[in-house]
Formats: C-alpha cells, sequence, structure tokens
C-alpha cells in the first residue's frame, strides 16, 4: 500500500501530539513548578537559603537531610556510585575547594558542611538541557527539574559545578521505604535534586528542612526584598557562596 506525502505528514503529527501529551498524565501529576500556585502560596523575587555553620550541631543526616528525602520519595541507595542525593554533606575542602589550603584552622580542616542545589541566577544546568527539563522559574529563580521531559543524557550534571544533581541509574521505587503519594516518584534515567521544596511553597510552608532545623542554622527568604530577614543578616555578617569565580551567582549563602 502506498503512502501520499500528506497523509504520512498527517499521521506523524498525530504521534507527536500522543508522544508530547503523554508525560503530562504520567502518575496523574501536574508538572512539577510550571503549576499555578494558589492564594495560600509564599512568593518572593528570588528565593534564598543562608547556612549558618557555626549553629549547626553535625545532626543534619538525621534530621534536616532525612526529612528531606523522606517527603521527595528519594531512594535509599547504598552504593556510592548509584546514590541519589538532594541534600548531603561534603568537607569544607571539597565544599570550598579554591579557599582550601596548608594552613586552615582546625575548626574548618574536615568538617562537613550542609549542601544542595545552590539555585544559581545563571545557572549552567538551564543552558546545556536539549530538551528545557531543566528550567529556571522566572517568578521566583527557583531551578526545577520537569521529570517528564527529561531523556536521561546528563548533560546538566556535568555542567553543574556544585555536584548538587543525581542520576538514577535504576528503577527508584523499590529503594524507597515508604512511598509519600503527595509527591511524585521518580524513574530509572532521570535526573532529579533539591526543589527548595517548591510544592511546600506553594502550600504556603516553608522548605523541610529549615522547618525542621532546631537550631535555626538554616534560614530562608526573598534575596529580592531588602526587609526580608536573609537580606538582613547578609547584611550584618561576613559570608560567602561557592565557586563565584564561576559567575552563577548561586542562591545559598554560607556563614561559617
Amino acid at each position: 500500500m502506498t503512502i501520499t506525502r500528506r497523509k504520512f505528514l498527517k499521521t506523524a503529527s498525530t504521534a507527536g501530539l500522543f508522544v508530547a501529551a503523554g508525560p503530562v498524565m504520567s502518575h496523574g501529576f501536574d508538572l512539577p513548578g510550571r503549576m499555578s500556585p494558589g492564594p495560600q502560596a509564599l512568593k518572593a523575587k528570588r528565593w534564598a537559603m543562608l547556612v549558618d555553620m557555626s549553629k549547626c550541631d553535625g545532626q543534619c543526616t538525621e534530621n534536616c537531610i532525612g526529612v528531606c528525602h523522606e517527603i521527595h520519595n528519594v531512594p535509599y541507595i547504598p552504593t556510592a556510585e548509584h546514590q541519589v542525593m538532594w541534600l548531603f554533606q561534603e568537607p569544607y575542602e571539597n565544599t570550598f575547594p579554591e579557599r582550601a589550603h596548608d594552613l586552615i584552622s582546625d575548626q574548618l580542616k574536615g568538617r562537613k558542611f550542609f549542601l544542595l542545589c545552590n539555585h544559581c541566577d545563571d545557572p549552567p544546568c538551564v543552558r546545556v538541557c536539549p530538551t528545557q527539563a531543566t528550567f529556571k522559574r522566572e517568578k521566583d529563580g527557583i531551578v526545577m527539574i520537569d521529570y517528564h521531559r527529561c531523556i536521561g543524557c546528563r548533560f546538566c550534571m556535568a555542567a553543574c559545578p556544585y555536584g548538587s544533581r543525581s542520576f538514577n541509574f535504576r528503577d527508584p521505587r523499590p529503594h524507597i521505604k515508604k512511598i509519600h503519594p503527595e509527591f511524585p516518584t521518580r524513574r530509572k534515567g532521570v535526573v532529579e535534586k533539591c526543589n527548595f521544596c517548591q510544592e511546600r511553597l506553594e502550600r504556603g510552608q516553608m522548605p523541610a528542612c529549615v522547618e525542621t532545623c532546631k537550631k535555626g542554622a538554616l534560614v530562608f527568604g526573598d534575596l529580592g526584598d531588602p526587609s526580608s530577614e536573609i537580606r538582613r543578616i547578609l547584611a550584618e555578617k561576613p559570608h560567602v557562596r561557592r565557586k563565584t569565580h564561576l559567575g552563577t551567582h548561586p542562591s545559598v549563602f554560607y556563614i561559617f
């Protein structure tokens, strides 16, 4: 049977619509980060986080990190090469390699720092993504991943200078102790990372790690609001950001 060019183009375009629409229906969830926030949503010009290491008691693994991974269905896979992490810890020398030297204080040497996606104002991960699965929200600066668009090329992981992204080398769902239905699970072959608890912000709640930290070591607020708490602290205390020489303009700040 011969097929005309008109029939071929019609068939191809119809198939393309199904391919494009299919992921939107996956798992019954709206595309993350593309939903319209409700009236109770917390809003900001540019969300940012301040990590005060002088107040951190080192219980991040059990508390802040554990809560984040639990509510976001982050799988626990003990093998290092397959680990998936939204929040994690690294020693000072790895966190600030450009500041490490032979004479750093004993207070900083080997000390583990609380790390997450920096939600850069100029994110290199967004520029390299071929499908726009990684995108920066213009309304508040949060860098998001649309899991349905992600094709697993890992260009974003190569572009990220902070090691803040993880790849699902296997189906993560069997490695989740208890699935929380409020947040979508992922599939094998996609990248994931911290999302600044975007889904909680849209419900009028602060990020889970911030609420969990009882020491006040994590401050979350609007960098674009001169009267916000985070702007006040940054104006009063010396602070640093990671790898500022790269020009990514991270939205995560540190006080030692």
